[in-house]
């Protein structure tokens, strides 16, 4: 299970290195974005994996904010 391990891996980080995670996030699926505009992405299902990935950075920042 991909998801598990990703989650538990995130929950070890801290704060800082979580936020630095989301931007490299945010930064990967802008360049996603831009090559899917422009028609040179292969794999588009990899900006749906980035979405993802970034909701649940964000999930795993809200508990430990909420914890």
């Amino acid at each position: 299970m991909k998801t598990k391990e990703y989650l538990k891996d995130l929950r070890t980080l801290a704060p800082e290195e979580l936020n630095a995670k989301l931007v490299e996030a945010k930064k990967e699926l802008f360049n996603l974005r831009f090559q899917n505009a422009t028609n040179q992405l292969d794999n588009t299902g990899r900006i749906k994996e980035v979405r993802r990935d970034i909701a649940r950075i964000q999930t795993v920042m809200s508990e430990a904010v909420n914890s």
